[in-house]
């Protein structure tokens, strides 16, 4: 993938919305830039959906700026095909076929550079070309949706919830045509989604929308860096470890996680030390040991999942 950070796909600067009296999003300030896969993580409720609507012009906001592919939300007609949406809810038509369906989006495509049969080979649909929308598994639904961003020839995609009801076929074939895409036509994706495996799997760049804003966003690398030297530990006497963690300079106690782990951010010291300090002031060690850093720890940990 070649990045582009001067010339972004898109920008959200001071982004601002209300539903009534109800702050939904708050300050929102967003990047991607040209020729990255960045994800866009967040609790049930956080403003996910509501922030992809801003974006593409579905929905009005109070006070703000948005900039894609060089567009403001209203004047995205103009992109001519080089932005394409594929939202959680397939938008196909339940009483036409796989094929008809994906004609119909043809016909209405810019321009198009792949045929419908093109993009049912590219999605494994071919076989389902003659059924019926309606008569499909939700993961074929979901294949045949994700099609019809590919007549095409993009330069962002914006994907909701792509990997929903997938079998893990269909999740290995959406990626590898996201990464192909990426490297071969230098496609910038915009990827909402729960699944933050997968996101960790694809993505360069992550950000993390927690009570309406951007709580974190970089490089899937960066982020992940500052969260590598974290350990577990279990131990019968929880607040005198803790008491004693708080009095040294090379640690700093995060706080503790569902299972009672009390989560340990360590400095320059190494657990085989952490543990000696420990045994040396009589605290009893029942379990310690370093954490995989993962943009699973890093959500719990931002969205409050960690009690602090």
């Amino acid at each position: 993938m070649h990045s582009n950070q001067s010339n972004p796909a898109l920008a959200v600067a001071g982004l601002h919305k209300k539903y009534g009296d109800v702050p939904v999003l708050s300050n929102l300030e967003l990047s991607i830039s040209r020729g990255a896969i960045h994800g866009l993580v967040g609790l049930n409720g956080s403003g996910k959906t509501t922030t992809i609507e801003c974006i593409l012009g579905l929905q009005r906001f109070q006070s703000g700026t948005v900039s894609v592919m060089g567009h403001a939300p209203a004047d995205l007609h103009r992109a001519k095909g080089k932005v394409v949406a594929i939202f959680d809810t397939p938008s196909l038509h339940p009483n036409l076929t796989v094929r008809q369906n994906l004609q119909l989006a043809r016909s209405l495509c810019p321009t198009p550079v792949r045929t419908a049969q093109d993009v049912e080979k590219m999605l494994g649909v071919s076989r389902y070309s003659n059924y019926k929308v309606r008569q499909l598994s939700l993961g074929n639904k979901r294949r045949t949706s994700i099609a019809q961003a590919l007549l095409g020839n993009p330069e962002l995609i914006v994907l909701d919830e792509p990997f929903n009801g997938l079998d893990a076929e269909g999740v290995d074939d959406v990626l590898r045509l996201i990464q192909q895409f990426n490297q071969d036509h230098n496609t910038s994706f915009f990827l909402c989604s729960h699944q933050l495996p997968y996101l960790e799997q694809i993505c360069s760049h992550i950000a993390i929308l927690h009570k309406g804003t951007i709580a974190v966003s970089g490089t899937i690398a960066d982020l992940l860096g500052a969260s590598r030297n974290v350990a577990l530990l279990s131990t019968a006497q929880l607040q005198q470890a803790e008491d004693l963690l708080r009095t040294m300079p090379d640690v700093q106690v995060a706080g503790v996680d569902p299972d009672g782990f009390l989560r340990i951010q360590l400095g320059n010291m190494t657990s085989a030390a952490l543990n000696q300090a420990l045994v040396s002031r009589q605290i009893g060690v029942t379990e310690l040991h370093l954490q995989r850093a993962s943009l699973a720890g890093l959500f719990r940990q931002i969205s409050n999942e960690v009690r602090t």
